[in-house]
């Protein structure tokens, strides 16, 4: 069961209202659902392909290491990055779910240059799988909605992150880089058709 969160990146509607509509079964079905969707880019690709480094015009990110601000990312990269942020908000909402209030991050991203096969990415994906789905086993019968994650100030959901929203928030995360999984993989088949090696690692 994809979740369609057109109404959230519209604004018109809450993070935390949004959140409230579904159900722990509903959020296992979404993971299951997101993760088979990318294991589609990554089961038909082969070692280059998950290695090749795409052209982005529009890279920038703040909190990359030194260097690596604005280059592209490779499917594999994009592969650790959507699964880190993605175990972070199930982590966040087990803990909330038992009505404990926490800050901070719980989030570790493995360092994208030591994955450089199919393989790698594959097991990395249902890990994450087991992972997320863990995590929802961890929420009691009746968990604590009205416990919030503790964010700084200037964060835009305004301390509005119950154990659902930390855990949709993850989700939403993940599917906001569908389209660039498209456009990584398209690139990487152009090239590799080619016979080029392109900005391949």
């Amino acid at each position: 069961m994809p979740i369609d969160f057109a109404v959230l990146e519209k604004g018109e509607v809450a993070l935390l209202e949004f959140s409230n509509q579904f159900t722990v079964e509903d959020m296992r079905l979404a993971t299951n659902a997101s993760v088979d969707y990318l294991l589609g880019y990554i089961r038909p690709a082969s070692d280059a392909a998950v290695a090749f480094i795409p052209e982005d015009p529009v890279a920038d990110d703040p909190y990359a290491v030194e260097g690596e601000r604005t280059i592209g990312w490779s499917l594999a990269h994009l592969v650790l990055h959507v699964t880190a942020s993605s175990e972070e908000g199930a982590a966040f909402s087990s803990i909330l779910a038992r009505g404990i209030p926490i800050g901070g991050r719980l989030r570790y991203e493995p360092d994208w240059k030591t994955f450089t096969t199919r393989d790698q990415c594959l097991t990395r994906l249902e890990e994450s799988r087991r992972m997320r789905l863990a995590y929802l086993d961890t929420w009691p019968d009746n968990p604590h909605l009205d416990v919030f994650r503790r964010l700084p100030k200037e964060s835009p959901w305004h301390q509005q992150v119950n154990a659902k929203a930390a855990f949709i928030l993850g989700l939403r995360h993940e599917v906001n880089h569908y389209a660039q999984f498209a456009d990584v993989a398209a690139q990487a088949r152009a090239a590799l058709a080619r016979g080029s090696g392109g900005g391949q690692r």
